[in-house]
């Protein structure tokens, strides 16, 4: 269903937006659509129309006057619940350091889940340097099909190759000519070294030309290789990705790709990257990845937040429903929210110096804007402000299950994170002690075969002064596949630590 997007969605911004929200959203779309600096094929009509838009919605009168001719249901509150559950019912008085962590919890309305679903414009940004021939890349063509055929006509699919240069293998288009493209990915052959950023800057430069406000617009990266000396320049186009809306997903084959950098990547759109040690395992995870995409109900969910007096959030995850860290500045992407599930947010706040002479203390506030495509507006916003009352006396009551559990599983997840970051600092008897821990706890929780790579890997630590690549990444996304995809809903804690959000 492609709609006509009004002055706020050339915009990119909600009909509540403020005057500077409205004038940050203009100088960054004027910024990048200018004539002067971008030549692309309909660029200046897209910076005539966010002109034509600014110059309404800028002043008073016209923008009271526009609103009035837009349908009522644009200014009713937006249809997702909103809610938190927190680990302390109040916050005790005290100059020392204390731990806070909250749980969000963002679903849709029953009833408002669309009947249809949104076109997809999805980007394939395929690795075929030489050291994916033979099955690798059999199995990538294959998989590629796969999702060639499960695509509806509705749909766009552009496909770029890659080594050290990058070609457009298949242009995004309206209409999806089955056989041409699948022959085009029959086609593709390797050769040459691994330049990400080559494929990644073709990639997002197609997506760019046949990006839709309506449509869920998402590149997805597959590469078994390290890039080298690039890392930054993909960075800054994950960082253009985001402003445009776009989602990023990486699949990393084999053992010779840099997990931390994929996740750097994918995490400025709120995707994540995923790790495959099998062939057969592509075309899984590009199966469930066309479903996750196919059934958004919210997509591009950011977090704008102000920083807090004496308060410092200093670790966010997401739980559901792709497992992964996030990034902790004044601008946070969650990712999308599906139909049938809920989006589940984890944040771990530092509070110091809490004085007796308040009566609460504010954590964050902020604001949380999404996309919906295929409504009468595509952007919404919803404030969300977390605080808590202070208190004289210590709180003794235990946090609630929700919490615990997350917490619980996501202890082990933290650890091998601890593990990398005493390497990097070079300490690494704490590094070997810190990885035995993790194994024995693995294998408390039954993890016999995790628990065995955690063991090598404390001998690994030992003897290289750091970890294989393998074993690295078997339990980094080993311990993150064992996070809790299935938490209990905060609607059943207690009322004094859940509530619907202002």
């Amino acid at each position: 269903m492609g709609l006509e997007p009004n002055y706020y969605d050339r915009l990119g911004i909600p009909v509540n937006a403020s005057t500077d929200e409205l004038r940050s959203a203009y100088r960054g779309a004027a910024r990048r659509l200018h004539p002067d600096t971008n030549v692309e094929p309909g660029a200046t009509e897209m910076f005539l129309d966010v002109q034509e838009a600014y110059a309404v919605i800028s002043d008073q009168a016209k923008r009271a006057a526009y609103d009035a001719t837009l349908p009522p249901e644009l200014f009713t509150d937006p249809p997702v619940k909103l809610s938190a559950l927190y680990s302390r019912g109040k916050i005790p008085a005290s100059k020392e350091p204390q731990l806070i962590y909250t749980l969000l919890e963002l679903k849709p309305i029953q009833g408002n889940q669309p009947t249809s679903h949104e076109p997809l414009n999805i980007c394939l940004v395929l690795d075929c340097s030489t050291s994916m021939q033979g099955v690798y890349m059999d199995t990538l063509k294959a998989a590629s099909i796969e999702l060639l055929h499960r695509l509806r006509a509705t749909d766009v699919l552009s496909i770029v190759s890659f080594n050290d240069r990058a070609q457009v293998v298949v242009p995004g288009g309206l209409r999806l000519e089955r056989s041409k493209i699948e022959t085009s990915i029959r086609m593709l052959n390797t050769g040459g070294g691994t330049e990400i950023y080559q494929g990644l800057k073709t990639g997002y430069t197609e997506m760019s030309h046949i990006k839709r406000p309506d449509c869920i617009n998402h590149l997805i990266l597959v590469t078994d290789g390290r890039t080298y000396g690039d890392e930054e320049a993909c960075l800054e186009i994950g960082r253009q990705a985001q402003i445009e809306q776009i989602g990023i997903s990486a699949l990393g084959i084999g053992n010779k790709w840099n997990d931390e950098f994929l996740d750097r990547l994918t995490s400025l759109t709120g995707g994540t990257s995923f790790y495959v040690r099998e062939p057969g395992d592509i075309r899984i995870f590009l199966k469930e990845k066309l479903y996750k995409l196919g059934h958004s109900f919210a997509n591009q969910i950011i977090f704008k937040h102000e920083k807090m007096p004496n308060v410092d959030l200093q670790y966010a995850f997401r739980l559901q429903p792709d497992a992964a860290s996030l990034e902790t500045g004044n601008q946070m992407v969650w990712g999308s929210l599906p139909r049938e599930e809920k989006l589940l947010i984890l944040l771990e706040f530092l509070v110091q110096n809490v004085s007796s002479s308040i009566d609460e203390l504010e954590l964050v506030t902020g604001r949380i804007n999404f996309k919906i495509p295929g409504r009468a507006t595509l952007s919404y916003s919803q404030p969300l402000r977390l605080v808590r009352p202070v208190s004289r006396e210590t709180d003794a009551e235990l946090p609630p299950l929700a919490i615990m559990q997350a917490l619980s599983k996501l202890t082990l997840y933290r650890m091998q994170e601890k593990v990398r970051q005493e390497i990097e600092a070079g300490n690494i008897e704490a590094a070997t002690s810190r990885m035995q821990f993790l194994a024995t706890n693995l294998l408390a929780k039954g993890e016999k075969d995790l628990a065995r790579t955690a063991l090598r890997e404390a001998v690994n630590i030992q003897s290289m002064r750091g970890l294989s690549e393998e074993g690295g990444k078997q339990i980094k996304y080993g311990t993150r596949a064992l996070l809790p995809f299935n938490v209990p809903s905060s609607s059943g804690a207690p009322e004094e630590r859940h509530h619907q959000t202002d």
